[in-house]
């Protein structure tokens, strides 16, 4: 199969879609506000607890008009626990679709999807979970993000039109462009945060890693019933 190899792009992109899964809340609040108002017609797709939170923080006059559960946009419910969420063709291909790519608009189309145009994500608290008193393999594990990632390196790989947002300390100069250019952010922006997006997700990886380095099938006895 071919790469896709993109020759064609746009310089600024209008934030119209907006992708929203986060562990760390800080400062969520004002920059979903935010973000309404610099982008009067936006639509925010959101799961589990940072849904929860959006209903809460907006209101209802503007969760009725922005705001959408992803269950909902995807048609499938979350699977127990909220292991799988965003996992979904639709959730990809809105993130990865190209603007000037016939098939893909194509793709789009038939499916009723829309082109995600920011991805708001940040990751479970791993380095945090494992450093508690008491941590487990199993602790750690279960705090191990999956949807989180591939949302991050999806968004983050299509910087040509995507913004992957991944620290909560960027929403301000988010904001700032937004307001300043009619709800559209430019190229720069979102490659200086594809660089930022690569890093966090590689820094998560190498923490997994070193965690898990020492652990044996010794270690974990008792902590499972082997079958």
């Amino acid at each position: 199969m071919a790469l896709n190899i993109v020759s064609e792009i746009d310089g600024r992109v209008p934030v119209r879609n907006v992708l929203m899964s986060v562990s760390d809340k800080t400062g969520l609040d004002t920059f979903a506000g935010g973000l309404v108002a610099a982008c009067p017609d936006v639509k925010i797709l959101s799961t589990g607890g940072t849904y929860t939170f959006l209903q809460k923080t907006l209101g209802d006059a503007l969760c009725a008009r922005h705001l959408v559960s992803v269950s909902g946009y995807t048609g499938q419910p979350e699977m127990q626990g909220g292991l799988v969420k965003t996992l979904d063709f639709k959730i990809y291909l809105g993130l990865l679709s190209e603007t000037y790519n016939a098939a893909h608009q194509t793709d789009l189309a038939r499916t009723q999807a829309v082109a995600i145009d920011m991805a708001v994500v940040n990751l479970y608290p791993f380095a945090q979970a494992v450093a508690a008193p008491g941590a487990t393999p199993e602790s750690a594990r279960t705090n191990i993000d999956i949807g989180g990632p591939c949302m991050v390196r999806a968004s983050a790989k299509n910087y040509l039109r995507v913004a992957s947002v991944t620290d909560p300390a960027d929403y301000a100069a988010l904001l700032d462009e937004l307001r300043a250019n009619s709800g559209s952010l430019g190229l720069g922006t979102r490659l200086a945060l594809m660089k930022k997006a690569f890093a966090h997700t590689a820094a998560y990886d190498t923490a997994i890693a070193a965690f898990f380095a020492p652990v044996t099938p010794d270690s974990v006895n008792g902590i499972y019933t082997i079958r």
